[in-house]
Order: C-alpha cells, then sequence, then structure tokens
C-alpha cells in the first residue's frame, strides 16, 4: 500500500513537472508577443518565479527588466513586484542586509498603492529573512501580520505559506509542538490545492522537526518524499536542506558513506543555486565529521569553505548594514502607530465638537419645542372645554340611540322568532293533520263497528276492527314523526355542556360511518354503497366534545346516503352508489371530508342548506334541522369551518375544518 502511494506522489509529481516546462515555455512565447508593457511586467514576474529556486542569476535579471518597463510604464505594482523578486534572490543568495532593504521597499510601495496580496507577500519574506538570521521571534511576529491579511483578502496560498514560515520559525526556536501543528495544517492545505512547490517544502520542514524530536525513521520518509517533488522542480534551495538532514540522520544510524555523500549533495546544490547559507551549514557538517573522524586534509579543505561562507554572510559590514535597516523598519512602523494614534486623536476630536454643536441643536429644539407646547397647552384647555359640551351632547344622543338600537334588536328578535315559529308549524301540520284526520275516521268506524255488533254480524265487525288498528298504527307513526321534528327542534336550540375530550377523529368518523350505513340499511334492506375511507394514520387527536362531533358526523353521512340511494333509483345499473370519507392535517387544522356520487346541490339553493328548517327532501324524510344543528357546532361550538363543494347530478363533498 505504502509503495502505491510513493509511485502516485511520483507520478504526480512528473506531470506536474511536465506541466511547468510547458508554462514556461507558454510564457516566453507569450512576452515575446505581448506588447503591451504592464502585461509583460506580470508574465516577467511568473516567469521568474518557476526559475527562482534553480536560476537565481536569471530571475535577478529579470527583476531588472521589470524595474526598467515598470519605470517607462508609471506601473507602481511593477516596481513593486521587480523589488520583490530581486530581494528574494537576495535572501536565497545570502546577502540578507540588501533582501531586507529590497523587501521594505517593495512592501512601502504596496502599502502606498494597497495592494493586500503584495503586502502580505513582502511581510512573509521579511519573516524568512529574520528566520535565516536566527531572529526568530521577529519572523513569527512579520508571519503573524502577513497571516492576518491573507485571511482577512482570503488569500488561500499565501495563508499556506504564512503557516509554513510560522512552522519553520518555531522548529528553530525548538518549540517543537507547535512547529508540528502549524506544518501538518501547511501540508493539508497544500495537498488539497495540489501545489507541488509548498508540499516540497513542507515535507521538508516535517523532517526537520521530527528530526530534532529524535524520531530518525520518520524524519528519514520525509526528507525521502520531499526529494521526489524536489528534484523535477530543480528547487536546489529546499534541496540543500533536505539532503543535509539526510547526512545528519545516516551520520547518527553510522552509515558513513551515505552521510558524506548526502551533505557534498548539499554543498552541490547550493553552489549550483548560489546558496551561501546551506553552503555554510553542509561545509559545518563535513568538516565537524572529518575532524572526528582524524581526516585532517578533508576537514581543513571544508574547513576553508565553512570560513569563506561565513565571511561572506556575515562580515561586519552585513551585520551593521541589517542592524542599521532593522531599526530603521521599527523605527518606521514606530511613526506608523504614532500617526495612527493621532489620527485617531484627531477623530475624537472632531467627534466630540459634533456632539457638543449637537447637544446645542437639541437644547435649542426642547426649548423651542417646550414654547410650542405652552401654546398647544393654552389652546387645548379651551378645546377641552368645548369637548366637554360637545360630549355631554354626544352622550344624550349616545343614550336615545341605545334606546332605538334595543327596540331594533327586539324587532328583529321577534321577526327570527316569527320565522322560526313558522317554520316549525309548517314541519308538525302535516303530521297533525294525519293524527287528526285518522282519529275522525277511526272515532266513525268505532260506532259503525258498534252498529254491527248490535246486528251480530262478527265478521264484519271484525274487519272494521282492523281498519281501526290500521289507522291507530298510522297516527302512533304520525305522533312519533311529530315528536322527532320537536326533539330536533330542541338539539338544535340547546347549547351544548358536554366536556372536550382528546379524540382521534379518523377512529370517531369511521365508527359513525359504519353506524349511519347499518342504520340505513336497517331501514331500508335493499340499499347498497362503496364505503371508501382515507384515514391519516400519523393524525393528531384534537380536543373536542365526541357526542357533538357525532352528531355532525352522522348528518352528514346520513345525507350522503340518501344522496346516493335517491340517484340509484334513476341512474341504472351501472351507477354504483359510493361515499368516501378523508381525514388529513393541513395548515395546523384536522379536515374530515365527506364526499359522495349522489345527485348533487343545485348552486342556487347550495347557500341556504344550513339555514334551520331548510331541506331538499320530501316531507316526512327530513326536518331542516341536521346541517343548521352541525354547523353551530363546528363553526360556533369549535371555531372550525364546513365548505360544500358540489356539481348538481355529479356529486357533493362537505369539509370539516377543526383547529388543532
Amino acid at each position: 500500500m505504502k509503495k502505491n502511494i510513493i509511485l502516485t506522489l511520483l507520478l504526480f509529481t512528473f506531470f506536474t513537472v511536465h506541466a511547468q516546462k510547458k508554462t514556461i515555455d507558454s510564457l516566453k512565447k507569450l512576452i515575446a508577443t505581448t506588447k503591451e508593457d504592464t502585461t509583460r511586467i506580470v508574465l516577467i514576474r511568473e516567469l521568474s518565479r518557476a526559475y527562482l529556486y534553480s536560476k537565481p542569476d536569471s530571475v535577478l535579471l529579470l527583476a531588472q527588466q521589470m524595474m526598467q518597463l515598470s519605470k517607462t510604464a508609471q506601473f507602481p505594482k511593477g516596481e513593486a513586484l521587480a523589488l520583490n523578486m530581486e530581494g528574494n534572490v537576495y535572501e536565497i543568495t545570502g546577502n540578507y542586509p540588501k533582501a531586507l532593504n529590497t523587501f521594505l521597499e517593495s512592501l512601502k510601495i504596496s502599502e502606498k498603492i494597497n495592494i493586500p496580496s503584495e503586502i502580505e507577500k513582502n511581510l512573509h519574506d521579511i519573516s524568512n529573512v529574520y528566520s535565516d538570521v536566527n531572529d526568530q521571534r521577529q519572523s513569527i511576529n512579520y508571519a503573524l501580520k502577513g497571516k492576518s491579511i491573507a485571511e482577512a483578502a482570503h488569500l488561500e496560498r499565501s495563508l499556506t505559506i504564512d503557516l509554513l514560515d510560522m512552522g519553520d520559525s518555531y522548529e528553530k526556536l525548538n518549540i517543537l509542538d507547535s512547529a508540528l501543528f502549524y506544518e501538518k495544517k501547511a501540508l493539508m492545505r497544500a495537498t488539497v490545492s495540489k501545489d507541488i512547490e509548498l508540499i516540497s517544502n513542507t515535507t521538508n520542514n516535517l523532517g526537520n522537526i521530527h528530526l530534532k524530536m529524535r524520531r530518525p525513521d520518520t524524519a528519514l520518509h520525509y526528507y525521502r518524499e520531499a526529494l521526489t517533488y524536489e528534484r523535477p522542480l530543480d528547487n536546489y534551495a529546499a534541496m540543500c536542506e533536505t539532503t543535509l538532514g539526510m547526512a545528519k540522520i545516516f551520520q547518527e544510524k553510522g552509515q558513513a558513506d551515505s552521510a558524506v555523500y548526502y551533505a557534498r549533495q548539499s554543498i552541490a546544490a547550493g553552489w549550483r543555486g548560489g546558496f551561501t547559507l546551506a553552503v555554510l551549514n553542509a561545509s559545518r557538517f563535513l568538516t565537524e565529521y572529518f575532524e572526528k573522524q582524524g581526516m585532517t586534509d578533508s576537514a581543513f579543505r571544508y574547513q576553508k569553505v565553512l570560513i569563506t561562507a561565513k565571511d561572506s554572510l556575515y562580515s561586519q559590514e552585513k551585520t551593521s548594514a541589517f542592524q542599521n535597516l532593522s531599526f530603521a523598519e521599527r523605527q518606521r512602523q514606530q511613526d506608523i502607530q504614532e500617526q495612527q494614534a493621532a489620527y485617531r486623536a484627531t477623530i475624537r476630536f472632531y467627534l466630540l465638537i459634533a456632539v457638543i454643536v449637537f447637544l446645542i441643536i437639541m437644547a435649542f429644539v426642547f426649548w423651542r419645542n417646550s414654547k410650542q407646547r405652552q401654546k398647544a397647552n393654552t389652546l387645548l384647555q379651551s378645546q377641552n372645554t368645548e369637548i366637554e359640551k360637545q360630549k355631554k351632547s354626544v352622550e344624550t344622543a349616545l343614550g336615545e340611540l341605545r334606546t332605538t338600537q334595543a327596540q331594533l334588536v327586539q324587532s328583529a328578535k321577534m321577526a327570527s322568532l316569527g320565522e322560526l315559529t313558522a317554520g316549525i308549524a309548517h314541519e308538525i301540520q302535516n303530521p297533525l293533520n294525519f293524527v287528526n284526520n285518522f282519529s275522525e275516521v277511526s272515532a266513525e268506524l268505532v260506532d259503525e263497528m258498534d252498529e254491527e255488533l248490535d246486528k251480530g254480524d262478527v265478521a264484519e265487525a271484525k274487519a272494521i276492527s282492523a281498519d281501526i288498528k290500521q289507522n291507530l298504527e298510522k297516527i302512533r307513526h304520525h305522533g312519533k314523526r311529530a315528536d322527532f321534528i320537536v326533539k330536533g327542534m330542541l338539539e338544535h336550540s340547546r347549547t351544548s355542556t358536554g366536556e372536550r375530550q382528546v379524540t382521534n377523529l379518523s377512529v370517531l368518523a369511521d365508527e359513525f360511518l359504519k353506524l349511519s350505513y347499518h342504520g340505513l340499511r336497517a331501514k331500508d334492506k335493499n340499499f347498497n354503497a362503496d364505503l371508501v375511507t382515507h384515514f391519516d394514520p400519523n393524525l393528531p387527536k384534537a380536543n373536542v366534545v365526541q357526542q357533538d362531533i357525532g352528531r355532525v358526523l352522522i348528518n352528514l353521512f346520513s345525507n350522503a346516503f340518501y344522496a346516493v340511494n335517491q340517484k340509484a333509483k334513476t341512474a341504472g345499473q351501472d351507477y354504483k352508489p359510493t361515499v368516501e370519507v378523508i381525514t388529513t392535517k393541513e395548515n395546523g387544522s384536522i379536515l374530515i371530508t365527506v364526499k359522495d356520487n349522489g345527485t348533487g346541490i343545485p348552486e342556487n339553493i347550495r347557500e341556504k342548506i344550513m339555514q334551520p328548517f331548510f331541506t331538499t327532501k320530501p316531507a316526512g324524510d327530513g326536518t331542516g334541522l341536521g346541517l343548521s344543528l352541525s354547523y353551530d357546532i363546528i363553526v360556533k361550538g369549535h371555531n372550525g369551518s364546513i365548505t360544500i363543494n358540489s356539481k348538481e347530478g355529479e356529486f357533493t363533498e362537505f369539509i370539516v375544518s377543526l383547529p388543532l
């Protein structure tokens, strides 16, 4: 598995390097054909970055070309880019005073024209310079400044570089836990973005950290992985550090030949790229190694290289120049802070003046409002006196209006009572007429029966007796009819006092549907209908009066069965009477839908069917109180609603809505 991962990384590196070489060729062609100076400057900068770690001398020439073009085109950004690339060359070749000075010049221009990406780039380059001269605290300070700008401007690659640099500085300070934390974060980000250069540098730094943590095998793994990226990229700067780390590991393992081999590789890469610091570190390692082995000639030879590199890097003149530049930069930062403090003080002063002016204006406004309020109060008092007079007049008129209103309400009540009385009289008149008529006929039949008995004709008397019995049965039937109408009227007028209970309306609807159906079947054995139910299994329970809701459901079901039964008498054999009941939850309410495919309700009477005593059934089949009573129970008793949808001759649908 491990071999497969390494092979994948090698293939990835090969194709990336191949793509980089193609990019360099493309950049050269674009630079040769582009006429606009500003575009050429940006392209030259990209070419310089590709050459930085392999051909620093070429980068220096390209940076000078960028500077000349930028000054001609009056392009400050190009000048900042050129200075930054020039500073990078000085930094990796060990001329730290010149590198610091060049980066600071580039930083000033970048801050002046406010380009966050270039400000951040110069800050982390300055961080690298301080790291190279072992001032790690200053290095971390500048890296943190760069990280803040990168985060604010969403500069993802720059943020990765800042994390990498901070890990490197903590490693050199021997704060290894922090170093490992930042390098792992940097490696994760570099891997996601597939940035080979950053993966190379980060794996090298992880090797350095694990070497200091005395984990030679882990360190060697990271070094070898880093070399797979560095060699194809000609990244001599990173190769110097990687091969020197490997030399140290092989020295600890007692593998002298490998240690000397990789140390010489480090010096060779340093000479090739002009990286004096790398040459110094590798020559120091070889000098110490050969001294321990008693090989004085070899030790002396590398000591001369060491002294030459050390003089080049840390001559008194360079050290003094670097210190002067550091002091000047600190002074500049202090001046900037003082200017910012002065600016904040000025802003506070102007804010204070603004507040004072505002308070003066508000005081004037309050004084003016006070004067106007006094005038308004005087006017208001006079108006109040007038209003008081008008109030008494209005109260007198209101009393008269209330008296008139009470009279009108009483008149309306009487009119309503008259309509109700007329409706009751009309409904009760028919059964009472039957009772009276059959009573009179029965009385006459009794007289006839007495005559026949006197004659001794018992057979005829029995026949008359049978007729009387039949009349009495009709009287009883119509008496019950009148009693049913009265009870329905009483139920309609009675206010429900039942207690509410938490109820499953699907279960309640199912029970009353079956009850209504079997009740109708008991009266008419020939009646049949399909009962279709769609009850929501997740229907929440509702807090209702069960008896009242049951009464509503019976009324709706009875009407539905009556409608389909009537249609079945004329529709023919293909007609299938169907009553459908559905329960659902919608918008915080429970809906109970009762639908039939019966005769339907004509549109011209649809608004009247909820009125008391209004019925479409023939005399004797309905009281006209069922739907009216149902409406009162749902709307007035449960704050719900009843909606009617119907098409004459096709269907009727009642939708009862009850709030949860």
